[in-house]
């Protein structure tokens, strides 16, 4: 049994895994390293990723690496199941590089571009071979939001919502409709862009904001997959148990 750790600012999200199948997902917002542990220790998980916002964590990763029989810290330097042509990988996010992975875990073999619509809607792109081409970051829907009264005088900061009408009749469907009707075209946009790099192309959306923007996309290839990441860094951790145990 696998687990996976993905922790995050305020929050910490894991998920169980026997092989490649998710079994069990669970989110804290309370946490510590020592509840975390117990809980893979019940659930019988021999083997554990973990993937920090934070800076490199030794110690946290000695703890882990005495608990489980492999225990693999995501970075920059961790070996990866794809090949990753991002000129900058020690800048990359984590999120990304794990969302990424999930993808290809997900739809071996398919040019996937995964859109992450969190506090930032992130864009990379994954070819059938396998290769990483890098990607976009863009402000997400609240981003958007407070961005226009933030830096303007007199617009107010409303309600992340979809206005019916494409067409605003007052100033916060106006604003509702700038900010996240104009992110919905800036994702059909950039999908059809890297479809010219890429085709056939999958879409692949997930992040917390993910099930609010899919009603309103209509692109012809398109999978939500709220836990894409978790299913990434354990696509990872198999890569990396596989790649100790060779003969």
């Amino acid at each position: 049994m696998n687990l996976a750790l993905d922790i995050g600012n305020t929050r910490v999200k894991a998920g169980l895994f026997d092989g490649n199948r998710l079994v069990e997902q669970a989110n804290w917002t309370d946490w510590t390293l020592e509840e975390l542990i117990s809980y893979g220790n019940q659930a019988g998980a021999d083997c554990v990723i973990f993937s920090s916002v934070a800076a490199h964590d030794p110690a946290g990763y000695r703890r882990l690496a005495e608990t489980f029989a492999t225990a693999v810290e995501l970075t920059h330097e961790t070996p990866l199941p794809f090949q990753n042509n991002y000129r900058t990988p020690e800048t990359l996010g984590k999120d990304r590089v794990a969302a990424v992975a999930g993808a290809q875990a997900l739809f071996p073999g398919e040019n996937c571009l995964v859109v992450d619509c969190g506090t930032c809607i992130k864009y990379d792109l994954l070819t059938a071979e396998g290769v990483y081409h890098g990607g976009n970051i863009a402000p997400g829907a609240a981003m958007r939001i407070k961005a226009m009264h933030v830096f303007t005088a007199r617009l107010p900061e409303v309600a992340v919502r979809m206005p019916e009408d494409f067409c605003g009749s007052s100033t916060e469907t106006a604003l509702q409709n700038g900010a996240l009707r104009g992110a919905v075209h800036e994702i059909g946009g950039f999908a059809r862009q890297f479809e010219q790099r890429a085709r056939p192309l999958r879409v692949v959306l997930t992040g917390g904001d993910a099930a609010f923007f899919q009603p309103h996309l209509a692109l012809p290839s398109l999978t939500l997959e709220p836990h894409l990441t978790l299913f990434g860094l354990n696509h990872i951790l198999q890569f990396n148990k596989n790649q100790l145990f060779v003969p």
